[in-house]
């Protein structure tokens, strides 16, 4: 099964509003950006990538948890960040029976979130030593 078709079902294991709130999540994330990859990763976690993590969901009792894995670093002017605020890295937002998805900010961090990877993975890059494509060894001087 791919990772698209194990959050189909996981979607549709979930018969109350965590399952419609998780399937707008889902597609509101998507619909952020063309290149955004799902992954199934830790033994049963959707996951949205592009140039690295972006987030992770997971359906709690009474609630639905949307985790950026990078968060701390991210802007959040709508304040939608609502929980783990006191990580280092890590900011979830929590969903809970009749919050709306506010799907212009969502899109919005998320957006934030593929830049911030790109930065980070350019970053990286730069920083990483040039590989030597040939190798010289030095001549020995001919005895006159």
């Amino acid at each position: 099964m791919t990772p698209s078709e194990q959050i189909d079902a996981l979607i549709a294991s979930i018969p109350d509003w965590r399952g419609e709130t998780f399937a707008s999540l889902r597609e509101t994330i998507l619909a952020a950006d063309k290149n955004i990859v799902e992954e199934w990763k830790w033994m049963g976690s959707p996951v949205w990538e592009r140039d690295g993590i972006i987030a992770v969901a997971n359906a709690h009792k009474g609630k639905v948890k949307l985790t950026f894995q990078y968060g701390a670093s991210l802007p959040d002017p709508d304040g939608l960040f609502n929980a783990g605020l006191e990580g280092n890295a890590r900011r979830a937002i929590d969903f809970f029976e009749g919050d709306r998805i506010k799907a212009r900010a969502l899109k919005a961090l998320i957006r934030a979130a593929i830049e911030f990877n790109q930065l980070k993975k350019a970053a990286k890059a730069k920083k990483a030593p040039a590989r030597a494509t040939a190798t010289t060894r030095p001549t020995k001087k001919a005895d006159a």
